[in-house]
């Protein structure tokens, strides 16, 4: 426990991330568990990438959206121990719930930035979820999204501005 709180302080007076575990709650939404912890971003934004507040994005081409979580995301949950895909076929909607990642600090959902039919999920990860941490925005993909309404990207943010509102919402 005195190594916890020693880490722990240690990294509020840098600035660093420190995460607590969200202990017995079975999942928790992906932006909450990221405000469980203080930090300072240092994590990648990519351009030409859209981006949800609740650190999701969305590579856009043509009527179809690759989707993962962000590299800031990534980052804050720790090293990622499972993750939890919808089917090919199954729906998604914007703001809603499709999957879930557990990582050695805490299990969060993951919300659809875009509407639309699952057109294929990244199986890969279910051997090897460790990929959404070394590799966030290209073999760490989760799902690709047949779009219902490609004017919901919108509604989502550059990568400036999510670049900022990482910087804004960081501890």
């Amino acid at each position: 426990m005195a190594i916890r709180q020693l880490a722990s302080f240690a990294a509020q007076r840098t600035g660093l991330c420190w995460a607590t575990p969200l202990s017995g709650q079975a999942s928790t939404p992906l932006a909450t568990a990221l405000r469980a912890g203080w930090c300072k971003g240092f994590a990648t934004v990519e351009e030409g990438f859209k981006y949800a507040t609740s650190h999701e994005w969305a590579k856009i081409e043509g009527d179809t959206a690759t989707i993962g979580i962000s590299d800031f995301a990534q980052s804050e949950l720790g090293d990622i121990v499972y993750v939890e895909l919808p089917e090919v076929g199954s729906e998604v909607t914007k703001g809603e719930n499709f999957g879930v990642v557990e990582s050695v600090k805490a299990a969060s959902d993951v919300y659809s930035p875009l509407s639309g039919e699952v057109v294929d999920t990244n199986q890969t990860l279910t051997e090897d979820p460790g990929k959404v941490n070394t590799e966030p925005f290209t073999d760490g993909w989760m799902i690709k999204v047949k779009l219902t309404d490609p004017s919901q990207a919108d509604s989502l943010l550059d990568s400036a501005a999510y670049g900022k509102h990482c910087d804004e919402n960081a501890h």
